[in-house]
């Protein structure tokens, strides 16, 4: 009979020990993480700014100390590098209507408007690269606040554009580094996948 006290603090020691290595897995594969350490891996080094598309598997990232920029899909299976200076533009769309942008020597058209009842809000990245000259992530969805617990709506996905709007735009506006050519390892073709949501982590712990 003394031993079952034992057995049963056993038992018990053992369940916590699985329920939490269970949540250490669980939070190592969530989404952000996957795509954070596959943007630190191609880039060299914890992203500057990074924004994802939550849901999605979709995510960009800026590691302005080498002066590059990837872009990664498939929960960051897939990823493909690019200069800054690659960077020609970006827009946003609402509802597949183009309501800012930004181009490299062109004048900004700002994003001075909220749609609250928006179905789709996509950012949309434009790079000099003939064989892969944009990346969509879609930063909000009809729908995405249902799967979100309500924490995501248009407007704050219209908001979260701008204000990457604005940072591409800086981007844009500095003046190009006296380096040698750059080129980009090969890469994979990009497989048949879903639609690519905005996420600025800068202090996200890798």
């Amino acid at each position: 009979m003394t031993e079952i006290p034992k057995l049963f603090l056993l038992a018990v020691l053992a369940a916590i020990a699985v329920t939490a290595a269970g949540s250490l897995v669980a939070w190592y594969m969530q989404e952000i993480h996957t795509l954070a350490r596959a943007l630190k891996r191609v880039l060299g080094g914890k992203p500057d700014a990074m924004i994802i598309a939550h849901g999605r598997g979709r995510a960009a990232g800026f590691n302005f100390a080498n002066d590059t920029c990837a872009v990664a899909w498939d929960a960051g299976d897939w990823c493909l590098v690019y200069q800054i200076e690659e960077l020609a533009g970006a827009e946003v769309t609402v509802d597949g209507i183009v309501v800012a942008r930004a181009f490299r020597n062109e004048p900004r058209k700002a994003l001075d408007q909220t749609v609250p009842n928006a179905n789709r809000v996509t950012l949309r990245l434009i790079f000099d690269d003939p064989h892969h000259p944009d990346f969509e992530l879609d930063l909000w969805v009809i729908g995405d606040e249902a799967r979100r617990r309500g924490e995501a709506t248009a407007t704050g996905a219209i908001k979260d554009a701008n204000r990457w709007m604005a940072r591409a735009e800086a981007i844009l506006r500095r003046p190009a580094s006296p380096k040698a050519p750059y080129v980009r390892p090969p890469s994979p073709p990009p497989p048949i996948t879903d639609q690519p949501t905005l996420f600025d982590d800068d202090d996200l712990d890798l």
